[in-house]
């Protein structure tokens, strides 16, 4: 028994002597797909900011050049996996592997590389789409939809290969891994704001399809965390990740100098213009924390239904006063950014007069879509939960 212990150690850099399979490491994969949803997280908000400040001048951009490294990393480090495992070159992660059309491999490998070779599939397309229509100033124009996508499976690839080697792992391994799966879950939820900022910019906040938008992308991620995780104040630690880097981001942007190189120019700009300060979901993810104990006994449609209310309600009666602040002129200063604009905001924009879009809150059509986010908050958690549950059992 011993002799077999030191031959399967000796073959395999991660496995421990005293326990076959027992990660003593954190495997190069999982740094690898960890490092590509940051790629696409700071490219795309770097890529966001650049259309703001400068324009789309050329694809050839260092941020889209980051959001590309995403998908060449993910594509490079699944199809190495996958030929690994199928050539039986690592026996120790093939027997923790999935078959695919012949090929073997980890389940979050096939997952990311489909989404790696999306991505890049749709680098050619989005620069055939400008060429051919110019400028679009859409986060959903057809290429980004394809592109989005990508950046999707590759995001739930790297969880579910994260998450699969956490549920392998003991001891140190797998404290720290369980911490970059919160990490991961920070960066998850800043793209998904990220695809619904045009529903929840500043002006927008005293609207329905504002909260709607949230309702839809965010108990779904704060669900799936609290179930995946096994620390305690799992959403509280995705949703201060969230925002530990959106507002480290609004701060550093500014540092640095651009000027428009396309037209019309309506505002004088100097420096780069950084996204929105980030919304205050950390006030219902640390309440929902808070009353875990007590929901965790619930059936699981009751539990949902409890979760989503209490998301929307707190997430309500925080953001709403906060958005009056944001849209004032006590805001525009560094700290909370609301002093930047896009160089083709009009001089008539609500946010240049320091207004809300006008909404008639006696109109049925408000209550009806806040209704529905109501409805959305429920689905999305009861969805969230049911994801984080099959993604904690994963174990190839």
């Amino acid at each position: 028994m011993a002799s077999t212990l030191e031959s399967v150690a000796r073959t395999s850099p991660h496995v421990v002597a005293r326990a076959p399979g027992e990660l003593t490491a954190v495997p190069w994969y999982v740094w690898s797909l960890f490092g590509a949803v940051v790629s696409v997280v700071i490219g795309g908000y770097w890529d966001i900011s650049w259309h703001m400040s400068i324009g789309r001048d050329t694809f050839w951009t260092p941020a889209h050049m980051l959001i590309q490294l995403c998908g060449i990393l993910a594509g490079l480090t699944s199809g190495y996996l996958i030929l690994s495992c199928t050539s039986g070159r690592d026996p120790e992660l093939a027997s923790a592997s999935v078959s695919v059309w012949r090929f073997r491999g980890p389940l979050g490998a096939f997952i990311a590389a489909w989404g790696g070779a999306t991505m890049l599939t749709s680098a050619p397309f989005d620069n055939w789409w400008h060429n051919a229509y110019g400028l679009d100033v859409k986060i959903f124009s057809p290429p980004h939809v394809v592109l989005d996508g990508g950046v999707l499976a590759i995001q739930i690839g790297a969880l579910v290969l994260i998450a699969s080697t956490r549920n392998r792992a003991s001891g140190v391994v797998r404290r720290i891994l369980d911490w970059l799966l919160l990490l991961l879950g920070g960066m998850i939820t800043m793209l998904a704001l990220t695809v619904v900022w045009e529903s929840t910019y500043r002006v927008l906040m005293h609207t329905a399809q504002c909260y709607r938008a949230v309702a839809i992308v965010i108990p779904v991620v704060f669900a799936a965390f609290a179930r995946i995780s096994e620390n305690r104040w799992a959403r509280t630690m995705v949703a201060g990740v969230y925002t530990a880097y959106a507002m480290v981001m609004l701060w550093i942007f500014p540092l640095f100098p651009a000027t428009p190189k396309l037209g019309p120019v309506y505002q004088r700009i100097t420096h780069m213009v950084p996204m929105e300060f980030p919304l205050l979901v950390i006030v219902p993810a640390l309440l929902l924390d808070l009353l875990e104990p007590r929901l965790a006994a619930w059936k699981k449609w009751p539990q949902a239904a409890a979760s989503g209310v209490i998301f929307l309600a707190a997430f309500l009666a925080v953001q709403w006063p906060f958005a009056t602040f944001l849209v004032s002129r006590a805001s525009a200063n560094w700290f909370f950014g609301t002093k930047y604009f896009a160089y083709f905001a009009t001089p008539n924009g609500y946010d240049i007069r320091h207004l809300f879009v006008p909404i008639d809150y006696a109109a049925f059509g408000f209550w009806m879509i806040m209704a529905e986010a109501v409805l959305l908050a429920i689905l999305s958690s009861r969805l969230g939960a049911a994801a984080g549950e099959w993604v904690r059992a994963i174990r190839r």
